[in-house]
């Protein structure tokens, strides 16, 4: 007990957790619709754009969140605008992330004289969490909780039938770019965490993982919050104690627990 209450001494651990906690329970969340509308992969090609938004900002001498965010909120609707042109679905998303991860690492190739630790922008480091990115965290989980609760019955039209949906008189288009923004503001704030090849497993192991748990969409989404936030504690707390990489063990964790639940769902079926 006083080794936790010493780890909660630093200030780093406590951003790190604050802002980990908010973002794995947004990023759970909307990684429930991203994944049930076979999007799953958006998460990934976001995170590579904001690596490259990342790198362009700290070659400039600019603040790299002020530039992600927007960068990363573009790079979102023009992935679905593709979507709906004749790309598609994966297509699209290996097109703007791989242009964006080789135009970021370019970038970084060619600025002379600028100290940038690649592995903290591709796997994440919890000491660049900052106070501004745990207040981003606080206001970005408030609009999506706001969302989700006031916007439930729409965005459960739309998760599962986009057509059915519209015809009931949902704004899809409106709904879509709302949530695209929202996913690419939470990647980016996770990104500084778990860094840019990592983060999109936020999005996608716990929505899986709740899936095996429970059967009703309701259940899914909030099993899927409560597997993201205990993960990613036992994550951090880990690597804090062996002083392993936190974003590999945050990703290490959900991996355990998929299986596990994979094995319960197992079990019990076969009962």
């Amino acid at each position: 007990m006083s080794e936790l209450m010493t780890m909660l001494s630093y200030g780093f651990i406590v951003r790190a957790l604050v802002t980990g906690v908010l973002v794995s329970i947004c990023a759970a969340l909307l990684g429930v619709t991203l994944v049930l509308r076979s999007n799953a992969m958006i998460s990934d090609g976001l995170s590579h754009v904001s690596f490259g938004a990342f790198a362009i900002a700290v070659v400039l001498g600019l603040t790299p969140l002020y530039v992600a965010i927007p960068v990363a909120m573009i790079a979102s609707i023009f992935i679905l605008r593709l979507n709906d042109g004749r790309l598609h679905g994966d297509s699209a998303v290996a097109i703007i992330s791989s242009s964006a991860l080789a135009i970021g690492v370019v970038a970084i190739s060619v600025g002379n004289g600028v100290n940038v630790d690649m592995n903290a922008y591709l796997f994440g480091s919890i000491l660049s969490i900052t106070k501004g990115d745990m207040v981003v965290s606080i206001i970005t989980c408030l609009i999506v909780l706001a969302l989700y609760i006031l916007s439930y019955n729409k965005i459960f039209a739309l998760t599962f039938d986009k057509d059915f949906a519209s015809s009931t008189g949902v704004h899809t288009q409106f709904y879509e770019t709302i949530l695209a923004a929202l996913a690419s503001l939470v990647i980016v704030l996770g990104m500084r965490m778990m860094g840019a090849l990592l983060i999109s497993s936020l999005t996608i192991f716990p929505t899986i993982t709740a899936r095996y748990l429970v059967k009703s969409y309701k259940g899914v989404m909030i099993t899927s919050a409560v597997v993201s936030v205990i993960c990613f504690v036992i994550g951090l707390v880990l690597s804090y104690f062996y002083s392993l990489p936190t974003g590999a063990m945050i990703v290490i964790i959900n991996l355990i627990a998929l299986l596990l639940a994979i094995a319960y769902a197992k079990v019990f079926r076969k009962q």
